[in-house]
């Protein structure tokens, strides 16, 4: 067996044998895919879980959504809110919270910085996407496929530390991206390890085509296009400003076609800084949440 095909089965094996989701967070997304549910649908179903509960409430009354009064009822926050963001709100901070149960002594990355990154790519995809005018009920969309586009990394940096050190100093000595890197040295990518986390925890096609595509935007020609081009410019954008860190200090810019198609300026996304770091703030509860399993 060659090495790559040996280190594609550890990271295989280590996926399938990640704690998995929540059973109530499974049964949300399953109820959402229901073109019938109802806010009632979801109240039950949270409910049952103390602890889903206690965070999705603590998330609607924190600074991030700025609502002028305290909710103290789920069914009253979902009717605010509207089925889809609670959904994401549910789904969010439990992969948060059970990726952050995989500890790693041997990690290469350095997980707050990757974490920030994470959190400002969503930031800035939301940002993004409001500015342009999307529908505010997809606006959370964009956030969680943000805050996960990177979540890949995690096996790589945990199952095979010294393997994604040789590729995160080859990115360094040649200059070229994480992803050129990952395939030089593993034949293996983030966004195809992402890709299987994704799928294993059945989380949707619109995060599976983000977490596979984010890097080559320009190759992907699906339904969800308009998510996989936002998260692409804002993960570059984050880079360059540098809110955090995941491993890649040479990123390249999405064709100019990519911010076209979006309607989308360099200059603009450039006027967004004190946005992005005051939304940024307010996200971070999104990690501390995670951190209180």
């Amino acid at each position: 067996m060659s090495q790559s095909m040996l280190l594609k089965e550890k990271i295989t094996a280590y996926i399938d044998k990640m704690p998995p989701l929540p059973v109530s967070v499974s049964k949300v997304l399953e109820l959402t895919r229901q073109p019938n549910v109802t806010a009632a649908d979801l109240n039950k179903v949270i409910s049952l879980d103390p602890v889903l509960l206690a965070k999705v409430m603590r998330l609607i009354n924190s600074a991030y959504y700025g609502l002028s009064q305290e909710v103290t009822s789920l069914a009253r926050a979902i009717v605010m809110l509207g089925i889809n963001t609670v959904k994401n709100l549910a789904m969010s901070t439990a992969v948060l919270a059970t990726v952050n149960q995989v500890k790693s002594n041997t990690s290469v990355l350095n997980m707050d910085a990757f974490w920030l990154h994470s959190l400002a790519v969503g930031t800035t995809s939301k940002l993004l996407a409001r500015e342009r005018g999307i529908d505010p009920k997809e606006l959370e969309n964009y956030f969680i496929a943000g805050l996960l586009h990177d979540i890949g990394k995690i096996p790589l940096n945990n199952r095979v530390p010294e393997d994604y050190l040789q590729a995160i100093q080859e990115a360094d000595r040649s200059r070229i991206t994480l992803v050129e890197a990952e395939k030089m040295v593993m034949d293996f990518t983030h966004e195809e390890s992402g890709l299987l986390i994704i799928q294993s925890w059945k989380l949707g096609d619109e995060l599976s085509d983000v977490t596979a595509f984010h890097h080559t935007p320009e190759n992907y020609d699906g339904p969800y296009r308009d998510l996989v081009y936002t998260v692409a410019i804002a993960n570059y954008y984050v880079k360059i400003q540098e809110f955090g860190f995941s491993g890649d200090r040479h990123p390249v810019k999405p064709p100019p076609a990519i911010f076209e198609n979006l309607g989308i300026s360099w200059a603009q996304m450039q006027k967004l800084d004190n946005q992005i770091s005051t939304e940024l703030e307010k996200a971070k509860v999104f990690l501390k949440l995670a951190e209180k399993l």
